[in-house]
């Protein structure tokens, strides 16, 4: 098996859509991707921008599971992911009418990769097909060293995102407890809130934990669990 098939088989994760991207600092951010990777691909190249804990994944994902709901094939891996098998895992992809490359910074002063990147863009642009990426700055802030890959980047479609605040994390915790099935108050939000770490990612991984440990307590969250579950 090549490692394009390898990649052509990643799955989707089914908790990664539009509609369930809460928090309302990147609410028009998500609507504008939305927006764009609905129409014809008349911007080949759509770039995703924002810190570690601003949602670019989940974004990625989700536009790839609308081109899906539009009859489009489509592809979402993360660079990371790729790099064992070297740039030649880009070959094939082109097939797809979408391509979603998450973490692309990663390839930045790789030249070897960011001519595949490149070489990858041009065979989908000729192909009326889309390539969405993400970055955690703006193209022109990172050290590609590839001009022609920086200028398409640069003049594609770019998504600014902002750094979440307490209240959208709140928020956003709370929905995703939601979704599980567990029973969150406020106290008991505003407990975990004071006491995790800032990182969005952090405090859902913190969910995880207990929502492992949530079947005994039939599933609702107290304070005094979630003290002895975290040892807080």
């Amino acid at each position: 098996m090549s490692s394009s098939q390898l990649v052509l088989g990643v799955r989707l994760r089914d908790d990664a859509r539009f509609d369930n991207f809460h928090g309302d600092r990147n609410r028009e951010a998500a609507l504008r991707l939305s927006s764009v990777c609905s129409q014809p691909a008349d911007l080949p190249v759509v770039v995703v921008c924002g810190d570690s804990d601003t949602g670019k994944s989940h974004l990625l994902q989700a536009a790839c599971h609308q081109a899906e709901a539009e009859g489009k094939t489509a592809v979402c891996i993360s660079i990371a992911e790729l790099e064992p098998f070297g740039p030649e895992a880009l070959a094939g992809l082109d097939a797809m009418d979408v391509v979603a490359l998450d973490d692309l910074d990663r390839v930045a002063g790789k030249a070897g990769w960011e001519e595949a990147v490149f070489h990858l863009y041009n065979r989908l642009h000729d192909g009326g097909h889309m390539l969405v990426v993400s970055l955690s700055e703006v193209p022109g802030s990172l050290p590609f060293v590839l001009p022609d890959l920086v200028s398409r980047l640069h003049h594609g479609f770019i998504v600014q995102l902002g750094t979440y605040r307490d209240d959208d994390r709140l928020k956003i915790l709370m929905a995703r407890a939601q979704k599980r099935g567990l029973t969150m108050t406020d106290d008991v939000a505003g407990f975990i809130m004071r006491r995790a770490p800032r990182g969005l990612g952090e405090l859902l991984g913190i969910l995880d934990t207990l929502d492992e440990n949530s079947l005994q307590a039939q599933r609702r969250l107290t304070v005094p669990f979630v003290k002895a579950v975290m040892k807080w």
